[in-house]
């Protein structure tokens, strides 16, 4: 059953939104906007399926704050890269708003897109797409020399971004001669290069193997640390999105299914689908110490509190090695109840 139409989910920290879908819809098919217009843009999926048409994004709404990494996930097929592709305009949707600092982008000229796909967007794909004539030096520095900036200045920018991303010394290597991780590290610097405002990344680490792409995701939280990018990133691992993720939206068969924190993805899935997508999840992952908490019934433990928002996985060994329940406070350092062996007990096995 589609869910009901709401308004836009908007970040949970009330920033102002940078990126924003105002009742985006993606059909693949003859005459796609007319049907959507001949349903009043409320298609059912019969109708859509009865139609011959494919319903890639079905009627999004969100927003992404400025500085969030704003994580998309879904099993393949499920619309996510085509979401992703309608928000920078990669591909037009058929019906809706995708909205850049308040400006909708389906009203902007192809001038003025490419301007903005050169100064404001980074792009980062599950391929690579190095340039393999090109040194790592001169596959960084390529979109500053698309934007016309002289030798000089892109070469010392593109110096820069190769230091930050931890490739320096192999500045005059080609990209045949460096392993996957170190490829996908310049495609990072590559898109970095411009200072986009916006990143856009569809499942940047999946061809990696495991600890490769682990030791990726730690250079991107390191760099989101330094940057503070606004960020839209595409995967199907949940393991990753746990990692990365300020928000998580899920998608099947084009429609989103629920946007909300890990955590409120795991406790209070909004439909059984997301209950089943998350339902492996390891909850000491993702349950942090205040949803865990129990009554303090006024009394004050002692000890050093535990930060609130710290996840049971953080914190387990220490609770388990005292006996007396362990105080958890905010960040103003008010307490907000007590954690007990056998509060955590029950998350670790998942019971309750």
């Amino acid at each position: 059953m589609r869910p009901e139409k709401t308004a836009p989910a908007r970040a949970s920290d009330g920033s102002r939104p940078k990126l924003a879908c105002r009742n985006v819809w993606k059909l693949f098919g003859p005459d796609a906007r007319r049907f959507l217009e001949g349903h009043r843009f409320r298609p059912s999926a019969k109708e859509i399926a009865e139609a011959g048409l494919i319903g890639a994004v079905q009627d999004a709404n969100f927003e992404v704050a400025e500085g969030e990494i704003f994580i998309i996930m879904g099993l393949s097929g499920s619309g996510k890269s085509t979401l992703l592709r309608c928000m920078s305009r990669l591909i037009e949707p058929t019906h809706g708003e995708t909205l850049f600092d308040g400006e909708d982008l389906q009203k902007t000229s192809e001038k003025e897109l490419i301007e903005l796909r050169r100064h404001k967007m980074g792009m980062v794909f599950q391929h690579f797409a190095l340039l393999p004539h090109l040194s790592v030096l001169h596959n960084v520095a390529f979109p500053l020399e698309v934007q016309g900036v002289d030798r000089r200045t892109r070469e010392t920018r593109a110096r820069e971004i190769i230091e930050l991303v931890g490739l320096k010394g192999r500045e005059l290597y080609y990209p045949r001669e460096l392993s996957g991780g170190q490829q996908q590290r310049v495609g990072i610097a590559r898109s970095l290069a411009v200072e986009p405002d916006v990143w856009f990344l569809d499942e940047p680490f999946s061809a990696l193997d495991p600890l490769i792409r682990r030791e990726m995701q730690d250079e991107f939280v390191r760099l989101q640390d330094l940057l503070q990018k606004t960020i839209v990133f595409i995967t199907h691992d949940f393991d990753e999105a746990i990692r990365l993720a300020d928000r998580i939206a899920i998608m099947k068969d084009g429609i989103i299914e629920q946007i909300g924190t890990s955590e409120e993805l795991v406790t209070a899935p909004a439909t059984a689908y997301v209950a089943e997508f998350t339902k492996e999840v390891p909850r000491a992952k993702v349950l942090s110490a205040r949803s865990v908490a129990r009554p303090s019934n006024g009394a004050v433990p002692a000890g050093e509190p535990i930060a609130a928002d710290a996840k049971i996985e953080q914190v387990a060994a220490r609770v388990f090695g005292q006996e007396a329940p362990v105080p958890v406070a905010d960040e103003k350092g008010v307490l907000v109840g007590v954690l007990t062996r056998e509060a955590v007990l029950d998350v670790l096995v998942k019971r309750g």
